[in-house]
């Protein structure tokens, strides 16, 4: 069996999505807006813990990144 593709975290693993190749300009604009919206209100909250988390995976690259969800 082959491996899964690397995603641009460097994770082999993750959510399974498809990005549908007939979505409309529009369709494709909503969705990039709704996970910048995403990105911006995990970096207001995380920033400073997922600074310090990438800090640590650069200087110790043998450790795995998390594997489960986050705590709250």
């Amino acid at each position: 069996m082959s491996r899964p593709p690397e995603l641009p975290s460097g994770r082999r693993d993750g959510l399974a999505f498809v990005v549908p190749q007939d979505w409309t300009p529009q369709q494709a604009l909503a969705v990039f807006e709704l996970l910048d919206d995403l990105r911006e209100v995990i970096c207001s909250r995380y920033l400073a813990d997922i600074q310090r988390a990438m800090r640590d995976e650069r200087q110790h690259p043998e450790r795995r990144p998390l594997t489960g969800p986050p705590s709250f």
